[in-house]
């Protein structure tokens, strides 16, 4: 059985201890095109909070294994879910850190299984810098007679967008954000991708998760400080070079998003907090 439920829900994953430094953050924000000063410059560098999400694992080059305690998935059947971040101070642009991560939740939405982590990152000193919950969606997994799990449905304001941001993408994207820490083939491998299910190669989930922060980030806030978090539904793909249009409404202490490429959705459900100053 590739998921048992009675196993994997609640188990402790082995601790990653990691570290980061300028440069990885400079390579983070040059891999989601960013292109202003104080994204690409050492001196003065502000981190945008969704490198958290990408830190632990920014060295890696082996394509990732979705083998944890109670599951035992083919990568080519999953895809991420949902990403959050919250941050509990602003990054700091060099740093380590310990990863503690456990499975929140095994869902079963019939056709698929949707299987649910949180990690917290520690400083050295014991401060926790940052929350993440994730989870992935695998294909044809579903159907072990679990808990559905809630919608996780955000509503939309009934009325115009309050901004409306329009960020095109590199043909060449994804070849550039593979080099922090994500080589899955799905993103590079045309053979790989048609076994997935895609015509082609598609961008990487938390790329396209970066791209949207650092967008609404520049059109909306003063600076990624002002961010708490960000968390987003991966609703469809992205192929490298396609433009997204991203629309954002005020909502009090809160930016709600939706994300699209052309007429096709490809963030929903998506929240930025921020930051109380």
């Amino acid at each position: 059985m590739p998921i048992d439920p009675s196993v994997a829900v609640g188990a402790e994953l082995p601790e990653i201890k990691f570290s980061w430094t300028e440069s990885d953050v400079l390579l983070y924000h040059l891999a989601l095109g960013a292109t202003e000063l104080r994204y690409v410059y050492e001196q003065g560098l502000r981190v945008l909070p969704t490198f958290g999400v990408v830190a632990p694992r920014f060295h890696e080059t082996a394509p990732p294994a979705v083998s944890f305690p109670g599951v035992d998935i083919d990568l080519a059947r999953v895809l991420h879910g949902t990403q959050e971040i919250t941050v509990h101070a602003p990054l700091p642009a060099e740093g380590e850190a310990v990863l503690r991560t456990r499975i929140a939740d095994v869902w079963d939405k019939g056709k698929a299984a949707v299987i649910v982590q949180e990690s917290t990152a520690v400083a050295p000193d014991g401060a926790a810098l940052y929350t993440t919950r994730s989870s992935i969606f695998a294909r044809g997994e579903g159907g072990f007679g679990g808990d559905r799990g809630p919608s996780g449905e955000v509503e939309v304001p009934d009325r115009e967008p309050d901004f409306v941001i329009e960020t095109p993408t590199l043909p060449q994207q994804a070849y550039l954000y593979r080099l922090c820490g994500d080589r899955n083939p799905l993103h590079a491998d045309p053979d790989f991708a048609r076994r997935a299910g895609f015509d082609a190669p598609i961008l990487h989930g938390l790329c396209t998760y970066g791209v949207v922060c650092r967008a609404v980030v520049d059109a909306v806030l003063d600076g990624p400080e002002q961010v708490a978090s960000f968390g987003a539904k991966f609703a469809g793909v992205v192929f490298p070079g396609e433009t997204l249009t991203t629309r954002v409404w005020r909502d009090g202490p809160r930016l709600v998003l939706t994300t699209s490429a052309g007429d096709r959705p490809v963030l929903a459900d998506a929240v930025l907090t921020l930051a109380e100053h």
